[in-house]
Parts: structure tokens; sequence; C-alpha cells
């Protein structure tokens, strides 16, 4: 664990599975000195390497589809780009390359929504194609809790959680401060939310164009039993997100590493299984927006 290279990226995989993970439990797991770690880690936020953050599940918010669109322009791809950022429906846009021009994610109460979404799409200027994917189940998803209860929140807990969508690391008596209430009580309000699944806190690493993190998409076509394809993809930690889908592929997933032979490498561990009947891949050149902290 010399390589500060290796360091930092144990430690934001640490971050991405628990956002508010302690620098000792961090340390334990990494079997480096909590010093160590703590110095890093801040050194990741200052640098915007990295950012915690807490997102609301979609489920709680009443986002019922989750639609991966591939876009095919007509020259420059900017305009298009801002229109999709601009949506307040999109969580993730990136310039690609491959196939499609750009991609992006979008989080709607229904079909009927998406359909609108999709509309207002296809009438940016520039768009020549596109092409839609829809999520049946998120194999994993660092910001995807999986709400399935019936919870209720209040006027305080709403604050909270837009507190940690801010800085999902901000300690209990920083919050408490803010909100007024103990610092005892802000931590039982932020366990309940977490428990409930509400929320979940996770980290978002930079990439493409702005990071050190390469990242690759990949579309799969599945023949016979998913099984091991799906363990793969729910257990792998070069694989970042990872849904089954409705369309064109059976599943999609999202490759991470720090050189194209890693990515390479991953893919070719993807290609190997016996489910894996074909492979498409497109490269995120330049992630443009990646915000998962909806509005309560």
């Amino acid at each position: 664990m010399k390589d500060p290279r290796n360091i930092d990226t144990a430690i934001i995989r640490a971050l991405q599975v628990d956002g508010r993970a302690s620098f000792l439990d961090i340390a334990k797991d990494l079997g480096a000195p909590r010093a160590t770690v703590a110095t890093r880690v801040q050194q990741l936020l200052d640098a915007g390497t990295v950012r915690v953050i807490a997102a609301v599940d979609p489920s709680f918010l009443g986002q019922r589809v989750i639609a991966h669109v591939s876009v095919v322009a007509e020259g420059p791809v900017r305009v298009i780009a801002n229109g999709l950022v601009q949506d307040s429906d999109s969580v993730l846009v990136s310039a690609v390359g491959g196939d499609h021009d750009l991609i992006a994610e979008f989080r709607v109460a229904n079909h009927e929504e998406l359909h609108r979404r999709l509309a207002d799409v296809r009438r940016l200027p520039g768009v020549a194609k596109i092409d839609t994917l829809i999520y049946t189940s998120v194999i994993k998803g660092f910001f995807i809790s999986k709400y399935t209860g019936d919870a209720a929140i209040d006027a305080m807990d709403t604050r909270l959680i837009e507190l940690l969508q801010a800085d999902g690391r901000s300690s209990y008596r920083q919050m408490a401060g803010s909100v007024g209430l103990s610092a005892t009580a802000v931590r039982t309000r932020v366990q309940r939310l977490l428990e409930a699944r509400i929320i979940k806190i996770s980290a978002v690493e930079a990439r493409g164009a702005h990071g050190r993190q390469l990242s690759m998409g990949v579309g799969l076509n599945i023949d016979g039993d998913h099984d091991e394809v799906i363990g793969l993809l729910r257990t792998s930690s070069d694989i970042e997100f990872a849904a089954e889908t409705v369309g064109r592929f059976d599943a999609v997933a999202t490759l991470v590493g720090q050189s194209p032979a890693a990515l390479f490498q991953t893919l070719e561990v993807l290609r190997a299984l016996p489910g894996i009947k074909r492979t498409v891949s497109w490269s995120h050149l330049d992630v443009l927006k990646e915000d998962y902290a909806r509005r309560v």
C-alpha cells in the first residue's frame, strides 16, 4: 500500500461503500496508519477529486422509472449537452466515444413522464437519434438504497438531508449547530434515515477530462443463465454501476480503472463469462453532470 495512488483508490472505494466511514475503520481495512488515511481523505476532498454526498433513494421520491438515454449528434454536442445538464430529471450526463456521442440517465415518476422527457431530448438542436434503455433492476449503484418501506420524514429530517447532500461527512456536532438540535438527536435522525434506506451516503469520484479515474460503459447481451454474470457485476470492485435493462441490451455496467489497460482487463473478464453473448462499449470522455442530490 506504499503507492499513494493505490491508497487513494482504496480510500475512495471505502467511501463509496460508506461515505461516513471513520478514518480508523478505513485504516484497519487498508492496513494503513490512521493519520495517513485522514490526510489523504482531506486532500482528496480539498482537491475535488472526490465528493461525499447523501442521495435520496429514487423510490422514496416516487421516481419509479430510471432510463439510460444515448444520443447521436449532428455536429458538435455542446448545445445538446447543455440541454441535458439543465434538465432537472437528469442525474448523469457524459460525452462519450463510441457509437453515440452523449449519454444521460433520467429518473422520472412514470413512463408517461419519460416519454415527455424523450420528446424534449429529440427537440434539442443537433440531435440526430436517441436510443433508450429502461432499468428493470439496479444490480449495483452507490446511490441506490432500495427503499421499500412507508417511512415518513418531517421538516427537520429534510433539513438534515439537505446538509448531508452538501457534505456527507459533516459531523453531527456541525449539523446540530445548523438545525438547533443536540448532536445525539441529529445522530439518531440520520441513522434512522439510513436504516430506512431513505438516503445513501456515498462518494462521487471526478472522472473523465477532470479526474484521475477512467470509466467505460458497457452494454451486455446475455445468453442463458444470468446468475454468473449478475454475480460478477455485483461483486467486482472494478464495476461501479450495473443494471438489468429492457432494450437493445440485457444489462449495462460502468467499468472504472486508472488506465486503458485496466479497463480492458475488466472488459475481458466480462467477455470470458459463458453467459455473455456480445458486448458493446463506450468511453466516458467528459462527465458533464453527476448530481444525485434530488430535492425531497
